[in-house]
C-alpha cells in the first residue's frame, strides 16, 4: 500500500477519518504519554485550522494540527501510531505543514527529546523549558521567510 498525505478543515473531512485522528491523539498522548489533556479544546474548528494526516489504505498512521495565530501559524498534536513510527511520515507531515505555512512565521511547544527533529524544520528555541502534562516542552520558533 501506498500512504498519502491529506490536509483538511474538520468540517470538510469525512467524520470516520476525524475520528481515527482524534483517536490516535488519545491513544498516543493520554494512552502512551498519561497525559490527561482537554483533546477537544475547540482549536480543531476555528477558521484557518487545518488537519494533516498520513493514511494508508483509509487507516490514520500520522497527524498532526495547523492553526492560525495572530502573527502566523501554530504547529501542534503532532502523534503516529506505534505502526506508523520509523517510517518518516511525521518528517512528511511537518514538511508539508511548513509548505501550507506560505513562509509565515510559525510557532509550537516541542517535547524536549524532540528538540532537534524540530530543528531540522528550522525551528530554534524561543523560550525557556516548560513542564506540561508531566513532560519538559521548549517553545520554539520557524521564522518568517
Amino acid at each position: 500500500m501506498t500512504v498519502i498525505i491529506r490536509d483538511s478543515s474538520v468540517a470538510s473531512m469525512d467524520p470516520l477519518i476525524l475520528y481515527a485522528i482524534l483517536k490516535v491523539r488519545v491513544d498516543v498522548f493520554v494512552l502512551e504519554q498519561g497525559s490527561a489533556y482537554q483533546e477537544l479544546d475547540g482549536r480543531d474548528i476555528e477558521p484557518g485550522a487545518v488537519i494533516l494526516w498520513a493514511e494508508e489504505d483509509r487507516q490514520v498512521l500520522a497527524t498532526l494540527r495547523l492553526l492560525t495565530e495572530e502573527d502566523g501559524r501554530r504547529i501542534g498534536r503532532v502523534a503516529t501510531t506505534a505502526m506508523g513510527r520509523g517510517r518518516g511520515l511525521a518528517t512528511e507531515l511537518m514538511r508539508h505543514a511548513v509548505e501550507l505555512s506560505n513562509g509565515t512565521k510559525i510557532v509550537l511547544d516541542a517535547q524536549e527529546q524532540l528538540e532537534t527533529w524540530y530543528e531540522n524544520f528550522g525551528f530554534a528555541r524561543s523560550g525557556e523549558l516548560f513542564v506540561e502534562d508531566g513532560i519538559p516542552h521548549v517553545p520554539m520558533t520557524r521564522a518568517a521567510t
